[in-house]
Formats: C-alpha cells, structure tokens, sequence
C-alpha cells in the first residue's frame, strides 16, 4: 500500500493517506487497455451529423440527359449521378452514431490502470480540500505555479466547490470535475491528477463495490 503526503493550496502538510494498490497499485500498465477505453469515450463523443444528399435529396433534374442510343457515348439517364458535377456523392457519410460497446470491467480496469500510471510516474497529488473563501483567479494561479501545476486536472470530491470551480475556470489546461467526472481520457490528457482526500475515499470505495 502506497502512502502519499497530503498538502494544501498553501503548500503546506495536512498529513497523509494510504492508497489502495488494488485501485493505485497496478505495476504493468496496459497501453492497450487505456486506448481502448479513450476510443469508446471518444466514439460516444462524436456527433454524427455529418451528411451529404444522396441522389433522391439532389434538386438537379431527373431528365434523361441524351436518347440512349446513337449518340456514340455512354448511357446516363440522370444528371443526379454521382460521376457528375453538381451530382451526388456516391456512399457518402450519413446521421449516425459512432458509439460501439465496451464491457464495464474493461472501463473499470482501464480507469485502475490510469490512476496507477499517474501514481507510478510521480505525477499523482493528494490536496487536502479543493475550496476557496472567495473566486479570486489571480491568487488561485498564484498557488497553482507555487505547487508546480500548469498542466493539472483536480478531482473536487463529490461536488465541486463553485469558489473554486470559478476561479480555476479561466486558467488554461487546468480542469476541475466531481468525483462522478473522473475518467480515462481526461486523466490522461493532463501531465498531473489531484485528488482531494474525499475523492480518493470516493475512488477506493467505488472499486470495493466494484470487487
């Protein structure tokens, strides 16, 4: 089991905590796994509204172009087809869904293994609490590039404070998401993860249910 020191926006020591190597603790991080989870949460992303008329949506004439024989050239009966300019794309995209299945242990596995690849590489922080008395973004960045944050995504706890929420919201590549929020592709999309103590009580106990 892991121990991590706890800190607070001031820099300063709040103790510690022991995390879960079930849940912090996986040595062999599965790349293939991660990618998997990213694709699906990225697949369910999409919008699918791409789209381009196909022959019965085009307004161009449906008159037969020449007489079919005699003229020495290939047989067309409408200016709609696709060989043409101004006709139809042929097999064109259409409204769809991009979203696919991934089993739920796959989802799960690939969120251990995220948090473990962040604890594993040093990028992982514990903050004694993500609150502030007042939404000053000035002094929230102040305290960010005192703890090294540039690049960070805060995992609040189950809601996140809306001082803080407002003060962090203008300040790029730093993300801010309740404990419901956490997930693959935002972990690792951000060079470090902090956690509050009531999130990771959060994580360990979700995973415990989970086991």
């Amino acid at each position: 089991m892991a121990k991590l020191d706890v800190i607070t926006l001031d820099n300063g020591k709040a103790g510690s905590v022991d995390l879960s190597d079930a849940v912090f603790g996986i040595e062999e991080i599965r790349s293939d796994i991660l990618s998997r989870v990213v694709n699906w949460q990225l697949a369910k992303r999409r919008a699918g509204t791409h789209k381009v008329q196909t022959r019965n949506e085009n307004s161009r004439t449906g008159k037969k172009m020449y007489k079919q024989k005699g003229s020495g050239g290939a047989r067309h009966g409408s200016r709609r087809a696709p060989q043409f300019v101004g006709g139809s794309r042929a097999f064109g995209p259409v409204v769809r869904s991009h979203a696919f299945d991934l089993p739920k242990k796959v989802r799960s596995l690939g969120l251990r293994h995220a948090l473990s690849s962040k604890l594993k590489s040093g990028s992982l922080i514990i903050l004694d609490q993500a609150a502030l008395e007042a939404p000053k973004t000035a002094a929230l960045r102040a305290q960010f590039e005192a703890l090294g944050l540039k690049n960070a995504l805060f995992i609040a706890g189950p809601e996140v404070d809306n001082n803080f929420a407002l003060a962090s919201r203008n300040i790029p590549n730093i993300d801010v998401l309740p404990n419901a929020g956490l997930n693959v592709y935002d972990i690792l999309r951000r060079e470090k993860l902090v956690l509050t103590k009531a999130a990771v009580e959060a994580i360990e106990a979700r995973f415990a249910v989970e086991a």
